[in-house]
């Protein structure tokens, strides 16, 4: 696992600008993006369409989550330290458990195979 860097692609600075509606049409409209080590650290990104993103190893420290689907995402290594998680829906194969572990102490969450 790296260090979570920036990364320089136009949907990735969009979310830097907390756009999650242009985000989301530019996804809907085909572009992609791999956000994996990506820096979304204290952003608000409520509302994101998170369906086949991969988040690996992204570093989303006190970032507001609230609501997000990421049952289609990748989590692999995220961080989730201090973030808001009411209502998010979690990949099943990521424990509850390990999901407290990631906002309370800040360990990198790990699915369950």
């Amino acid at each position: 696992m790296s260090e979570p860097s920036h990364i320089d692609h136009p949907l990735y600075n969009l979310l830097q600008e907390e756009n999650i509606s242009a985000f989301n049409a530019a996804r809907a409209r085909g572009e992609s993006v791999n956000l994996r080590g990506a820096y979304l650290r204290g952003l608000d990104l409520r509302g994101m369409d998170a369906a086949g993103l991969d988040l690996s190893d992204a570093y989303l420290r006190s970032a507001d989550l609230r609501g997000i689907d990421f049952r289609q995402a990748r989590l692999d290594g995220a961080s989730l330290h201090e973030a808001k998680i009411s209502g998010v829906y979690f990949p099943s194969e990521i424990s509850a458990h390990e999901i407290f572990l990631s906002v309370d102490r800040g360990t990198r969450l790990r699915a369950q195979r």
